[in-house]
């Protein structure tokens, strides 16, 4: 039985092959295991947008074959993710010309199948799996007699602790054996890459946010909790924090979003604080991007938010740019589910240090500020400008650091299970 890949990081041979290999994959030299934070295959250098013609399913409950027609050889990277089971592909900027319909009928192992742009040049596929499975083969078929070239993945079905098993082996690799032979000297115990999280504290310059009472601003208290934050996570060693704005300067909230993908965001936190007619509302809720609104209130807050460029003299709502106008389709259907489950663990670990939480601590609504289409992204309201105890807590520096704390803890729960690949 061929050796099981369940994440491999693949080129598609350029060299020309003879006519009688043409039936028979073309071979994967020393494929490198790729988990799924690994880097997304480059751009073909040359000429214009690759494009795909066909992409159907074949096989059975056991064997399934996902094959795609493009008219060239393309880079990709295939791997696989739990909770729900699912097979992803990267690509660079692929054209599907695909037929209607195509990925709404399953097949064997694949219930479904996605496909479309997640960023300037990179293209995803995502294939539904109806239950636990390996990648069995991924390669190319090359072009001949006037057939495009062909992009197959094979699946074979597996139970969950296997599938487990072998994320876990692909996640955590064993040193080779034998002494380095790298000349760095560190016996292979290179430093971790550290995982980048944007803090962005709400409103700023000419947008104060909601103001209290007693003339705290929100754009005050927010800077302040996001600086206290990026101590904490700092002090955790293994996350780079940039900060939106570390002043008391306006950015446009597409500038927010541009300036996480720019660089290269694995997390994107944008903090507020609220403010309502009724004094008595209290705590802290996390909000999480969704077309419709959780209730009333979560949408007239995100009405209220992505009003913050108007406020400023910048109206964007008609602006039909990658950053105001975006279809929340494949894009942020996988960013939304990794904003959804940051958010669990940002309320349970909230809960657990004792912050107090709003009655309905996670709703979602239409935030323009969290529309990344491809950085897992919530916005966290620390509690009410409204409300005067929540404003004496919020100013108190023990609060910011107990609170930053939290959070704290809900990212290294967060990035533990998505490395792992639990999803929960």
């Amino acid at each position: 039985m061929p050796a099981i890949l369940f994440g491999a990081a693949v080129m598609l041979a350029a060299a020309p092959v003879a006519a009688q290999q043409a039936q028979q994959p073309v071979p994967q030299t020393s494929p490198a295991q790729a988990p799924p934070n690994a880097a997304p295959p480059a751009v073909p250098a040359a000429g214009s947008t690759p494009v795909a013609t066909d992409a159907r399913l074949g096989g059975d409950a056991r064997h399934t074959r996902f094959v795609m027609q493009v008219d060239r050889e393309v880079p990709f990277r295939v791997f696989a993710l739990a909770d729900p089971y699912r097979v992803i592909i990267d690509l660079p900027q692929i054209a599907f010309r695909l037929p209607d319909g195509a990925g709404r009928v399953g097949h064997g192992l694949v219930g479904a199948f996605r496909f479309g742009l997640i960023a300037v040049g990179k293209s995803r596929i995502v294939l539904d799996a109806s239950s636990p499975v390996l990648i069995e083969r991924a390669f190319v078929l090359p072009p001949e007699n006037g057939q495009p070239a062909r992009l197959a993945v094979d699946l074979v079905a597996t139970d969950r602790a296997t599938f487990m098993s072998e994320q876990d082996r692909l996640s955590n690799p064993r040193p080779p054996a034998g002494p380095s032979t790298d000349g760095a000297g560190n016996g292979g115990n290179a430093p971790r890459k550290k995982l980048i999280v944007v803090i962005d504290a709400g409103h700023g310059g000419g947008d104060p946010g909601a103001v209290a009472r007693d003339g705290t601003r929100e754009k005050d208290i927010v800077l302040g909790f996001a600086r206290a934050l990026r101590a904490d996570l700092n002090g955790r060693g293994h996350y780079k924090v940039q900060m939106t704005r570390d002043e008391d300067v306006f950015l446009p909230l597409r500038e927010r979003v541009a300036f996480a993908r720019r660089n290269g965001a694995s997390l994107f936190i944008s903090v507020h604080a609220d403010s309502l007619n009724s004094s008595s509302v209290r705590g802290a809720t996390v909000y999480t991007l969704s077309e419709r609104a959780s209730d009333k209130e979560a949408a007239a807050l995100a009405t209220k938010e992505n009003k913050s460029d108007i406020i400023s003299g910048l109206d964007l709502v008609d602006e039909p740019d990658e950053v105001t106008d975006i279809l929340i389709d494949l894009a942020q259907r996988e960013t939304k589910n990794f904003s959804v489950r940051f958010a669990k663990h940002l309320v349970s670990a909230m809960s657990t240090g004792r912050m107090r939480l709003n009655h309905n601590p996670h709703r979602f609504a239409g935030f323009r500020v969290l529309k990344a289409p491809d950085v897992p992204s919530v916005l966290v309201e620390l509690g009410y400008m409204s409300n005067s105890s929540d404003v004496r807590e919020m100013s108190s520096e023990r609060w910011r650091k107990r609170a930053a704390a939290s959070i704290g803890a809900a990212l290294d729960a967060y990035f533990a299970t998505r490395m792992s690949g639990t999803g929960n």
